[in-house]
């Protein structure tokens, strides 16, 4: 993860959710969302004397440019550019699109409470979401067993409760029960799509794309308008989960994926390398760390 700080005159911010292979959109969108200066009037500069930075290829990656975990960006509005909404009466269609949480472990829980409140980013609400989970399975211990959690119930219960564990297949299976949804997750490595509840009969779906390590959410909106975002869709609606395969195939050929298997670890604990999610495993099974980073 890049720890950056963005600064316009009129303040500071924190910058989170972006890696080196976040692409120059991202960027961008996360700078609008932090200062509300528009992606096509920004000025991002870095460094000291700060120097301007090139950033007019939208699909281009994070570390082709000279960006490092610590920088400050600082980011001015363009006065001699025009904005895209000087004529307001031109709104693009909506299109399905990836909207960036950060990665601070609980990605998964924020992604879906944002899709199922139909757009209302609340990372706050990720422990109660935990804590939620904790309670259906320390109701059920039956259905909740060590041979489906892989611990034991009570073991499991408290280990969704911390903040620094990953929520996965289980807890989404869980989620969509709860809220009487499909939940599909569209994997950027495979191009596949996993669809929990498929066949329960529900009648909404929400959306999550899935990198390896990493969820966000999924919406609809158009460009240029105020409406809040579409995250909520009819299960009858094929299209949106061809459009969400789109999606994770272009993800797909840009690379932007984490290979679990090969991707490079390093335990934040005891700083231990490891290769892939099965060593991490191995070694959070010996020493109880749980807190990893990629290398």
């Amino acid at each position: 993860m890049l720890r950056l700080r963005c600064k316009t005159k009129n303040g500071s911010h924190v910058m989170q959710g972006l890696t080196h292979q976040s692409c120059v959109r991202e960027l961008k969108r996360k700078v609008e969302e932090l200062t509300g200066i528009p992606c096509e009037v920004q000025k991002i500069m870095v460094g000291y004397p700060p120097s301007s930075l090139d950033l007019r290829n939208g699909d281009a990656h994070l570390k082709d440019y000279p960006i490092k975990s610590g920088d400050t960006l600082i980011v001015e509005e363009e006065k001699n550019k025009p904005k895209s909404l000087a004529h307001p009466s031109v709104t693009k269609p909506p299109v399905l699109a990836r909207r960036v949480v950060p990665a601070d472990n609980s990605c998964l829980f924020t992604s879906v409470n944002y899709v199922v409140e139909g757009g209302v980013y609340e990372p706050a609400r990720a422990p109660e979401m935990r804590g939620l989970i904790a309670q259906i399975v320390s109701s059920d211990p039956a259905a909740y067993s060590e041979a489906v959690l892989g611990k034991t119930n009570e073991e499991y219960c408290t280990w969704i409760r911390r903040d620094d564990t990953w929520g996965g297949a289980i807890e989404v299976s869980i989620l969509s029960k709860f809220y009487q949804c499909e939940i599909c997750v569209v994997d950027t490595q495979t191009v596949r799509v996993d669809r929990f509840g498929e066949d329960a009969g529900y009648l909404k779906r929400v959306l999550l794309i899935y990198d390896g390590i990493h969820y966000d959410p999924l919406e609809k909106g158009a460009q240029g308008s105020a409406a809040p975002p579409q995250t909520v869709f009819s299960t009858c609606d094929d299209i949106i989960l061809a459009q969400a395969l789109e999606l994770a195939d272009e993800a797909r050929r840009k690379r932007q994926f984490t290979d679990v298997n090969c991707f490079a670890l390093r335990c934040l604990v005891c700083q231990t390398g490891m290769v892939g999610q099965k060593e991490a495993r191995e070694h959070a099974k010996e020493t109880g760390h749980t807190n990893f980073g990629e290398v």
